[in-house]
């Protein structure tokens, strides 16, 4: 049997979201007793949550049409599933502190530490436990990120994507916007908002599978993200 190990965040109401995006809010739309025509019921069971939330909500992947506005047309729906059902790696870098930033040299340096390499088409993950550490407290916005060169750096290794577990991949005001724009021109893109990272360090390749929701010209998806071991 495969071991799946979950890299998503749950999705619930008021949990921390990206600056101005949308506030994540979930309502009861149909009841079971509602159905079932029970009259004043004493109790109430979801049948059915109405959800209303942005795109770029909990763990999810940009589209490339988000990174810039040149990259219009190139929307989550119409990416290929290839980029988001790929093999994957993670590297430690739990050492690293808020809003200190990752470069090239010390990705390379992970991966002879830890006897891996990049391959083409590769999901290459950042573990910074910094979920763990700071999720919803007043630093979860304050998180480590990659500096412009190092974003240019995994891009010329043609992978598929990267990982965070951050809210954004660089630091804002220092590397974010950047990171996204050489994304978008590079064409590899990136997930925010991961989870249990460190269940996957020490233990070489992985299936990573993070398939996006079909939305019609949508910027962006929520993921179920996941690392399998055969």
């Amino acid at each position: 049997m495969p071991e799946i190990i979950d890299l998503s965040q749950e999705i619930f109401e008021g949990m921390p979201v990206y600056k101005s995006l949308p506030q994540v809010k979930m309502t009861v739309h149909n009841t079971h007793e509602e159905w079932d025509g029970i009259k004043n019921p004493t109790t109430k069971t979801p049948a059915v949550y109405k959800l209303e939330m942005g795109e770029h909500t909990g763990t999810h992947v940009d589209a490339l049409n988000h990174m810039e506005a040149k990259h219009i047309g190139k929307s989550i729906d119409t990416m290929p599933l290839s980029m988001f059902y790929t093999e994957g790696i993670c590297l430690d870098f739990s050492h690293k502190n808020l809003q200190e930033l990752i470069t090239s040299t010390e990705v390379i340096d992970k991966l002879k530490e830890s006897n891996l390499t990049i391959k083409k088409g590769d999901t290459v993950l950042l573990c910074t436990n910094h979920y763990q550490k700071h999720f919803n407290t007043e630093n979860w916005g304050k998180g480590p990120g990659i500096t412009v060169e190092c974003a240019t750096w995994l891009g010329e290794q043609k992978i598929a994507a990267f990982g965070v577990e951050t809210m954004s991949p660089g630091i804002p005001k220092i590397s974010n916007k950047e990171v996204h724009h050489i994304c978008g021109n590079m064409g590899f893109t990136h997930y925010e908002n991961m989870i249990n990272l460190d269940k996957l360090i020490g233990r070489g390749r992985f299936r990573f599978i993070g398939l996006p929701l079909k939305i019609r010209g949508g910027t962006g998806s929520p993921v179920r993200a996941i690392a399998v071991f055969e």
